[in-house]
């Protein structure tokens, strides 16, 4: 009885460093998926996925790290059942 196999998980890393390997086309995909051990249609699909997404190495670091609309309201929330459980806490009766 065979032990079952378990997916081969890839980091980021590792993916874009095949995909750089594939766009520089110094080896053919054949070779390089016999370095890494990958399938051939694998390494495209990196490959495809890193020209598509390239553009968005260039993006403005500030968009995408400012906060989402909708936060400054849930501050507001926190901060009015903080009070709500402060005062509720001086005024009933503790057992």
């Amino acid at each position: 009885m065979n032990p079952k196999r378990t997916r081969r998980r890839f980091t980021v890393e590792f993916k874009a460093e095949v995909a750089l390997a594939a766009l520089t086309e110094r080896q053919p995909l054949a070779e390089l998926a016999a370095r890494y051990q990958l399938s051939v249609p694998q390494i495209s699909r990196w490959k495809l996925q890193l020209r598509q997404q390239a553009a968005q190495v260039f993006t403005d670091a500030a968009a995408v790290l400012a906060a989402p609309p909708g936060i400054e309201p849930l501050y507001a929330a926190i901060g009015r059942m903080e009070m709500e459980n402060q005062l509720l806490k001086k005024t009933l009766p503790t057992w």
